[in-house]
């Protein structure tokens, strides 16, 4: 039987069908679906969130030592957090077989870049497999543990915003259970020692010698002979893409096992066609690697190296035809990102927006929108954890600067604070940074969709878990003025950010409201609602940057569909007009 399944559903499919004993993971569009999907099987596996995508790897890479088929996933960036223990695994090898997902973002849907991951393949030295559809995200999930435990070495499957997210027929098979051995010490393969990795050098090059030889023969290479004018390789969605654009007659090699290139096969496909094409999304990886083997081909001249494909723009990069357009007169209305309506991050924002003297570290979670107009409190975004590790920078460069008036915050979030931010609140007071830095704890992992975390108090699986206390961790590490407070209440909020500042001991804050979205948590369903009687039209109520709030006949109007009475708007009139009213 068939099932429609998303690229990541069928993903943890596969990690149940090939037998896996133990996954871990850290949230990250577009990858995250993979982990929401698996403990659907938890009788047969073990799943969680671990507090980083470097955690992840290093917990799931255990499981491998003592001979258990692991798995972890993650999104492209979070390749960055998980490089250390990726590269050393591929020195040491593995035990049972390990597979890891890297989730690529072409376009930058919900990432500060779009960096290619398979060039984390060839710099490690580890196998990369690229599915295009459903059916091989599954199919190619359990291949990728066979070539694990054959080459000994660990695996990456990368896949795209549109392989992960798109949804296609699938054809699902039964677990194949595998056996765990009983572990044996073996110190000289995982035992990373200089003279032990000496060793496992070479045993490295010869695996990815052999491996380029298997990756000629590999089933996941698959040559589609249709005319001898015009052959294109390609791999992941582009294929698709190419399918779609390229004449019936054209010639295909759909590369699966992208890194390390069968070049062999490669070489005697370029033989059989007068013009090669080579099409594939981001960065000419490939293309490169067949030039530099001397097979002509025509790639990144013609497509671009920027952004997601599809097949309009590849039929204009490729052979200069524009789609045919109607004008039906409607222009598209910009509606940018924006923090939700009772969002607990919007009064912390608001507050640290009225004075320009704050300079705000931010960080990458729901609270990057803190940055966005008319808030406009956010001085930078660099990547996981970097609110307070930047801010201690920004700190001390305008400390040496002279510049006595600024006060920098840096900004992370609950779950990020857990990720990467306990190592930034030691350096901010280890290094004697002259900063605040702030945790805005709303409970949950939000930008993400709602993911547990260590300071939760729930598991992947829904279990109940020790609730890990942020204000503990940083009174630990000697803080002596933790100040918690709820920003939605202005007043008190514009009082700790004050205490913060004017504290002779080293001052941090948490701001705890939780998210409104958050399913296990009853809230409070009354309505503001404006008089317009009293209403000045002074448009303050918009500066809170509420998506519920708006002006109508040069007065405040709040749509009852989307307010939640969180009454931020109310604490800012002037007048009083705003007022919450009880369903």
């Amino acid at each position: 039987m068939k099932y429609l399944l998303s690229g990541n559903e069928a993903i943890a499919r596969g990690v149940y069908e090939a037998g896996v004993k133990v996954c871990a993971a850290y949230p990250g569009t577009p990858s995250t679906e993979i982990f929401e999907t698996l403990p659907k099987y938890s009788d047969s596996l073990y799943c969680e969130w671990a507090p980083n995508e470097k955690v992840a790897v290093e917990m799931a890479y255990g499981a491998s030592i003592a001979g258990a088929r692991s798995f972890s996933a993650m999104k492209h960036v979070g390749l960055n957090v998980a490089a250390d223990p990726v590269f050393t695994a591929a020195y040491n090898g593995v035990g049972g077989g390990f597979v890891i997902v890297t989730a690529d973002d072409p376009s930058l849907h919900s990432s500060q870049n779009e960096q290619d991951n398979r060039w984390y393949a060839l710099h490690a030295k580890v196998p990369c497999i690229e599915p295009s559809d459903s059916q091989e995200c599954k199919d190619f999930v359990k291949e990728a543990f066979a070539i694990s435990e054959k080459f000994d070495m660990p695996v990456l499957l990368r896949t795209t915003t549109r392989v992960s997210h798109s949804k296609s027929l699938v054809e699902l098979g039964e677990r194949v259970e595998t056996e765990v051995p009983a572990y044996q010490r073996n110190a000289a393969k995982f035992t990373s020692t200089p003279a032990n990795a000496y060793r496992n050098r070479t045993k490295l090059e010869n695996n990815m010698r052999l491996l380029e030889e298997y990756s000629n023969e590999s089933p996941l290479q698959k040559v589609e002979i249709k005319g001898s004018k015009v052959g294109v390789i390609a791999a992941s969605i582009a294929y698709e893409y190419a399918k779609d654009v390229f004449p019936e007659d054209t010639s295909f090699l759909k590369i699966g096992l992208s890194y390390p290139l069968p070049m062999k096969l490669i070489s005697d496909f370029a033989a059989k066609v007068e013009k090669l094409y080579v099409v594939e999304e981001l960065d000419g990886f490939m293309e490169a690697q067949i030039k530099a083997a001397g097979i002509d081909c025509v790639g990144k001249d013609l497509v671009s190296n920027m952004y997601e494909l599809n097949p309009q723009l590849l039929k204009e990069q490729l052979f200069g035809i524009k789609p045919e357009t109607v004008d039906v007169g409607v222009k598209p209305v910009p509606r940018p990102p924006a923090l939700c309506p009772g969002c607990p991050h919007r009064g912390f924002f608001y507050t640290m927006s009225k004075n320009k003297n704050y300079v705000i570290a931010g960080d990458i979670g729901c609270y990057t929108l803190g940055g966005a107009a008319p808030l406009s409190a956010c001085d930078s975004v660099v990547c996981m954890g970097g609110g307070f590790s930047v801010g201690a920078g920004l700190a001390k460069a305008l400390e040496l600067s002279g510049q006595k008036e600024k006060k920098v915050f840096g900004v992370v979030g609950d779950s990020t604070f857990f990720h990467s931010g306990m190592t930034g609140a030691v350096e901010i007071i280890y290094n004697n940074a002259n900063m605040i830095p702030v945790v805005l704890d709303n409970h949950i992992t939000g930008m993400t969709g709602h993911q547990d975390n260590p300071g939760s108090g729930y598991t992947l699986k829904g279990e109940v878990a020790n609730a890990i206390k942020i204000e503990d961790v940083l009174k630990a590490y000697g803080y002596k003025k933790v100040i918690i407070v709820d920003p939605q209440d202005l007043t008190a909020m514009q009082q700790a950010v004050d205490e913060a500042v004017a504290s002779e001991e080293r001052a941090a804050i948490v701001c705890r409201r939780p998210c409104l979205l958050i399913k296990r948590i009853k809230h409070d369903k009354g309505l503001c609602v404006v008089d317009t009687a009293k209403c000045i039209g002074c448009k303050k109520c918009l500066k809170v940057g509420c998506p519920a709030v708006m002006v109508k006949d040069g007065k405040s109007c709040i749509d009852a569909n989307q307010c939640v009475g969180c009454t931020v708007c109310a604490q800012v009139c002037p007048v009083k007009a705003i007022s919450r009213k009880e369903n």
